[in-house]
């Protein structure tokens, strides 16, 4: 659906107010909303600061932890999980009285416990590494990204077969592709944190002083290659959960897809903010993916 609207960006934004207005400021925040011109009063009183993204790490931690608790009590100490949760296994058409293939459980708990330790790092780049311009973002986008930190760790926890492991030791569960995900999560969780650290010292000296909140060229590491790294990474550590959960998760496989397009539609206009307000901006780099998009 983001693919859709990726035309909108260069629409022109002479009229504010319209259709096409009304989208613009819905798929753009932060420094992409410079030169959409501007809405009316009562427009903006439905924007909200861009920092504010903080609080969707905040709820992903609080609201992950709890679903690894009642995971973590399920797998060792034999509760069953929830009600609501068996709720929505029917909903998804999950059989619970279907067979566990030998390393459902395992998947399940590791992809959910990988999932809430980027939420922690990545509450931890908005609280202490990131500077955050006065930027805004509008209140739909904010109240669509808490839901969907609650909506992720949810869908996770219904990929966890219902029925017990029949006295499986949860070890001798692990397989290769474990490993491949968890190495390409660590190694894709490493340049992306690297690429916020490049985008915050834009804006501090080397003593760790903040001394603007202007927009620069960044330079090294992946930015390189593209403008928004960090973008592509996030895509990166989604892919490296889809192949923790086995590679076959069609519903895993469906929020990548996601994040591919939200990812892509935000690196895209970022692009093209750093080409239109640097005249020697870099001509080689792409917007999202190296050499390709």
């Amino acid at each position: 659906a983001a693919l859709l609207l990726l035309p909108l960006r260069q629409a022109p934004a002479r009229r504010p107010g319209g259709v096409s207005g009304l989208l613009q400021d819905l798929i753009r925040y932060g420094k992409t909303k410079r030169g959409c011109g501007q809405g009316p009063a009562w427009l903006r009183l439905l924007q909200v600061p861009k920092r504010w993204f903080t609080h969707f790490y905040v709820v992903s931690v609080l609201w992950n932890g709890f679903l690894l608790i009642w995971l973590f009590r399920a797998e060792f100490l034999g509760r069953s999980l929830p009600s609501w949760i068996q709720h929505m296994h029917r909903a998804l058409g999950r059989d619970s009285q279907s067979e566990d293939t030998g390393n459902e459980h395992f998947s399940v708990l590791l992809v959910l416990l990988l999932l809430w330790v980027h939420s922690c790092r990545r509450l931890a780049e908005c609280l202490w590494t990131s500077v955050f311009s006065n930027g805004v973002i509008h209140i739909v986008q904010y109240c669509f990204g808490l839901a969907y930190y609650v909506a992720v760790g949810s869908t996770v926890l219904c990929q966890a077969p219902t029925n017990s492991r029949n006295g499986k030791e949860l070890s001798v569960q692990i397989s290769w592709y474990h490993i491949v995900g968890l190495v390409m999560y660590i190694w894709a969780s490493f340049h992306q944190h690297r690429c916020l650290v490049i985008l915050a010292n834009l804006r501090k000296t080397k003593s760790g002083k903040v001394v603007s909140l202007s927009h620069s060229v960044p330079f090294g590491g992946w930015f390189e290659r593209v403008s928004c790294p960090h973008y592509f990474a996030e895509l990166l550590i989604y892919v490296s959960l889809a192949i923790t959960l086995g590679f076959d998760n069609v519903t895993w496989w469906c929020v990548v897809m996601y994040v591919l397009f939200n990812q892509a539609l935000a690196a895209v206009l970022c692009h093209e903010f750093y080409q239109k307000n640097f005249s020697s901006y870099p001509k080689h780099r792409k917007a999202f993916i190296p050499f390709v998009f």
